[in-house]
This record gives structure tokens, sequence and C-alpha cells, in this order.
């Protein structure tokens, strides 16, 4: 068996560096290929890049494309996460030469690519299982078990006190690097494996190009040493719910915006996701048409990075199946985002206290006095922008002559569903304002 190198140096423990460069003003798009396209081909979703790319989407995040296991199958077609091989992919999907040639065509476009990857579980018909079954976790009648108390009996646990298992992931890893140039991971349940795998694996990947690390985790901050970039914003989800719910109100949403990260490391903030959509909710029927604008302006401009899931940009009021072929209606809404997005997108690239991590400004509160009204400044050295959000269904007065100084620069202003207006003039708002239901104001000083 071929054999990880060892890394001439043990990792560092503490982040000592910024993330890959290209991720300073990156917005992540979460890729479902069996549903984006009539096809669920890499061939059909190709001709959508450029159409994505206008939206102002730089990174492609494609759920896991290998091969799915047709044993303990859950659902006609499986779960994307119960793979069978991880050097392959699903012919459901097409050639591994597809796959190629829609990695190259994205990077001459302009996009990264990151890919999901599951390490925490196989399929029941990965070859491992029978090749080296002591990679495998066992109850105590010696039999492999799927992950205990997590309810996937369509996947075997995988027990990384297995060197031999540690060695053959990190090649599955940098495979993919190496051959597909792939710029970076999207890690599934990334606290259910040891976090010192996860920092050899990024040492030896980085061997080969410098990549960017997506824990799918919020609970373990010894991930974010070393090992991954950032993890997931699940308590601001749900922060963003309640508010559009009008079960909470704005101000608790600095609450979930962590100052006390490694240097360097950040969140992933998003209104949906592939779970969410399949087995909760909407973004339609969990945030609804009047608060969407004012929310993924938020998600743009807080601290963080932004991500936007498959049929985000419509606005799609539906469940997209998990497990059976469900392709998008693209012409089942009367909601078109994009437009918002893509300014979103070059507001965020264009005012670099925006940027994520250490490449931006942090965030500075501003009480104007409404629990509703989230109001906040970002500042580097040659930058600041003020964004003022009344987040909710009610108007409220508040007095922002001690946000605005009269020479700020409007960026952009939304009210509710249907008001949108992308300008660049001067700010008009002084004294004391009246912020209609879901109004926003993103502006500009310096």
């Amino acid at each position: 068996m071929e054999s990880a190198a060892e890394p001439e140096t043990a990792p560092d423990t503490e982040r000592s560096r910024l993330p890959v460069e290209w991720a300073r003003d990156a917005v992540i798009y979460e890729v479902n290929v069996r549903q984006y396209t009539e096809e669920g081909t890499f061939a059909a979703f190709s001709e959508h890049l450029a159409e994505l790319r206008d939206m102002g989407v730089t990174t492609l995040w494609f759920m896991p494309v290998h091969p799915i296991s047709q044993t303990k199958r859950s659902g006609t077609l499986g779960s994307y996460y119960s793979i069978s091989d991880y050097r392959e992919v699903n012919p459901e999907f097409g050639t591994k030469e597809d796959f190629k040639a829609l990695i190259d065509q994205a990077h001459d476009l302009g996009f990264t690519v990151m890919l999901d990857w599951v390490a925490n579980h196989t399929g029941w018909d990965c070859a491992w299982i029978k090749e080296h079954p002591d990679w495998y976790t066992k109850d105590e009648n010696g039999n492999i078990t799927d992950p205990v108390g997590m309810g996937w009996p369509d996947v075997a646990d995988l027990n990384y006190d297995s060197m031999e298992l540690r060695e053959e992931m990190i090649l599955c890893m940098k495979y993919w690097v190496e051959e597909y140039d792939i710029d970076g991971f999207r890690c599934d349940y990334a606290n259910g494996v040891p976090t010192d795998f996860w920092e050899a694996a990024r040492a030896e990947i980085e061997t080969v190009k410098p990549v960017l690390m997506l824990a799918e985790d919020n609970t373990d901050k010894s991930l974010l040493n070393y090992a991954f970039d950032m993890n997931y914003n699940w308590e601001l989800y749900d922060a963003l719910l309640g508010i559009a719910s009008d079960s909470k109100q704005a101000n608790v949403i600095k609450s979930y915006i962590p100052e006390d990260y490694p240097d360097g490391a950040y969140r992933l903030n998003f209104l949906d996701n592939h779970d969410k959509n399949a087995y909760e909710h909407t973004i339609m029927d969990a945030i609804g048409p009047d608060a969407l604008p004012a929310m993924f302006s938020l998600i743009y401009t807080i601290p963080g990075m932004p991500l936007i899931y498959t049929g985000d940009e419509i606005g799609l009021d539906h469940n997209i199946a998990f497990m059976e072929r469900d392709p998008v209606d693209w012409e089942s809404t009367d909601t078109d985002y994009r437009g918002l997005l893509a300014e979103l997108a070059a507001i965020r690239s264009g005012n670099p206290a925006l940027h994520s991590g250490n490449y931006g400004g942090g965030i500075t509160y501003l009480d104007l006095g409404k629990k509703s009204v989230f109001a906040f400044s970002r500042e580097t050295e040659d930058n600041t922008v003020l964004c003022l959000f009344n987040l909710t269904k009610r108007e409220s007065v508040v007095d922002v002559s001690a946000m605005f100084e009269g020479t700020e620069t409007v960026l952009l202003h939304g009210q509710g569903a249907d008001t949108l207006d992308i300008e660049d003039r001067p700010i008009e708002l002084n004294g004391e304002v009246t912020l209609q239901p879901w109004e926003f104001w993103i502006v500009s000083r310096g």
C-alpha cells in the first residue's frame, strides 16, 4: 500500500497563517448535482457555470460525487454520504473525465472547487469492509456497526485507531487535489473523526497546494486550531429563523458572532443547506419572502463566509428529495434573488472591511435603543462599512445621529420583499428615522 508521507514537522497547534488568499471574499454555493438539472449530470450542470459566476458565486461545494453503496441503501438512489469508493465518481453523474472537464471549466471561469468529504463512515459495500475489517468499529460480538446513536443504518463506522486507515484516507483526499486540482474540502460530521487525523491530513494535502477546510461542526473549537479554517454557524441559523418567525429579536445575533475563535478562523453563515431543506424547512418556510432580502444581506455583511444552497436564488419553496430524483423546477417561483446576490457579492468583494477572517474588519455593534434593530460597523484601515437592519415585521423609529455622519455612500437599500434600491449616492439618513418592516441599509464611509 502506498503510504502518506510524514510531514517534516508536526502541524502547528496554533493558527499562524491566514486561510488561502481566494477565501478572503469567497461566496460558497452548495451544488446538488443530482437535482440541479433534469439530467442530473456533471455535463448538464456545467452549462450553468456562467450563470452562477454572474450571481457572484466564487466557490462551488459539490456534495459527495462518489459511488453510492447498494447494500443497505436508503431510498431508491441512496444517500450521497454512503460512499463505496473514495477514488471514483458516481456513474449517475457521469464519468471521471466528465468531472475533470467540469472542474477545469470551473477553474477557467474563476471558480474554486471544494469536495464534500465523508471520513467518519463508508457504505456497506465499500471494499474496505472485506479487505480491512479492522478499519471499522465493532460491537461486543465482533460485528461492524453503524455509527452509534446517529440513526444512519446505511453506513458503517470507521475506527481511527487504525493507522493504516488514516494513511489511506489521507491518500484518497490527496488524490483529488493532485489529479483534479481540488481547492478544498467540506468535511462531513468533522467532530466524529479525531482532530489529530484532520491535522495530519491537512499537513499532507498542503504538500501539494494550500486548501480551504470547512468543518461540519459547531462544537469542537480545537478543529480550528490548525486543521480547519471555518465551521458551521448553526446557532445563528436558528436565531435567524426565530427572528423571521417573530419569536426572537435581532439583538440576539451578536451572541452568535464569536469573538473567541482561534486567530484567523471564522464561521459559515447560511439560511439553508441540504439537511435543513430536505428534512426541516425550505428557505421560504424558514425565512419568508418579506424577510429574505434582509437576511441574505445580513449573512453577506457580518463576519464569516456566506453560503447559498441550490434553489435559494429563486426562493425555492420545495423540500428537495435527498435519495430520489427530484430536479429543481427553475420556473416554479415568481421570485428571483440573483440580482440581489450579485450585488451583495460585489459589495463584499469591493469592501475589504467585509472580507472573511483576518482579511476583513472586526465588528462593532451600534446600539440604537431597539432590540429589533441590528446595527453595526466593520472597518479596515481604508474602508468602513455601516449596516442598519430592521429585522421585524413592524416599523421601528430610531435615532441614527450617532451612526451616520452624512458623508457616507449608500451601497444597497432594501425594504421587504419587493423594494430593492441598488444605489451609489450620498446617504440622507439623519436624526430620527422610521424604518419600515425588514428595511435595511448598507453604506460605506471613506
